[in-house]
């Protein structure tokens, strides 16, 4: 079994490598998905690869923005949303915590939000808050507060929550964020059903009539056995996570993610997250770890975190 130890470096490699290897294939449909064996950093001759400029490994708006989130949780020791909403500013106009300061990847809503971040809106109240404005921006980038995170499962779901509102202000968006940050905690810890005792202590902290719960059930619909599809859309990516690291070891997991096409970096980011968390560092193929670009960004915030946890 991995270490804690382990498994916190799993779960942060798992998600930046994720989504490197989801890079490339960004925005195509699964039937244009190479077969399993070959869906690699460097796709196979003859598939148009998307951000055809972007060198083999480099993680994208997903692996920055929660590097950002780590950042900001390790200097200031507590979320600070108007910290965590300069720094992603710093990202986008920068190119703060990107491989070489590329940023190449922007979802719509985020560059919504972080305009209005610019012009002097309080971070909490920069995310859009209408019901179509639930992409996956902010679920993509949440993990490091649940690897950070020493407070209770009540103060982790809070600060998730508003960590989400930055970018994405709908309680949709919130409640998945939240949901997953119990699956990660759940998953560091060792659970063997994570996602099951996730879903339970999110309905003890928000029970009936509460609006988290409301959300719970009528929209997120964790109990759904639907498959996920790949999406950009926030519950779906949450499903097709679910999905996906239920498929195998993490090479599988990010693979069956990729595999669904349209949103594959963030698919791949979320769902590797979880998988690293699982089986640990050592489980995440070699050849990835070695390929991925940008880990003089990594080494010293995970030696940070890992410093924090041991203390």
């Amino acid at each position: 079994m991995p270490t804690r130890e382990e498994r916190i470096e799993g779960g942060l490699y798992g998600l930046l490598i994720g989504d490197a290897l989801g890079v490339p294939y960004e925005f195509h449909p699964p039937g244009h998905i190479p077969e399993l064996a070959l869906i690699e950093f460097d796709p196979p001759d003859g598939f148009t690869r998307t951000h055809a400029a972007v060198p083999p490994g480099t993680w994208s708006d997903d692996g920055a923005q929660a590097l950002c989130l780590l950042a900001s949780l390790l200097y200031r020791n507590e979320l600070d949303v108007e910290d965590l909403g300069r720094r992603l500013v710093n990202w986008y106009e920068l190119g703060y915590m990107a491989v070489d300061s590329e940023v190449f990847d922007v979802g719509i809503q985020t560059r919504e939000a972080l305009a209005n971040v610019r012009a002097g809106v309080p971070a909490l109240e920069a995310g859009p808050k209408e019901e179509r404005s639930n992409g996956n921006g902010s679920l993509m980038r949440v993990l490091p507060l649940a690897l950070w995170h020493l407070g209770d499962d009540a103060a982790l779901a809070r600060d998730a929550m508003l960590q989400s509102r930055v970018t994405h202000g709908h309680l949709r968006s919130q409640v998945c964020c939240a949901l997953y940050c119990l699956w990660a905690r759940r998953t560091l810890e060792g659970s063997t059903e994570a996602w099951a005792e996730a879903l339970a202590t999110f309905r003890a902290l928000y029970p009936e009539g509460t609006a988290p719960r409301e959300e719970l059930e009528s929209s997120v619909r964790p109990d759904t056995k639907d498959p996920g599809k790949g999406s950009g859309y926030v519950v779906d990516c949450l499903r097709s996570a679910r999905d996906c690291v239920a498929v195998g070891p993490y090479e599988r997991a990010v693979k069956a993610a990729v595999a669904l096409g349209d949103d594959t970096d963030t698919t791949a980011a979320v769902a590797g997250g979880i998988a690293g968390l699982r089986d640990g560092f050592q489980a995440i193929p070699e050849r990835w770890r070695e390929a991925l670009r940008g880990q003089e960004l990594v080494r010293p915030m995970l030696a940070q975190l890992l410093a924090r946890r041991a203390g």
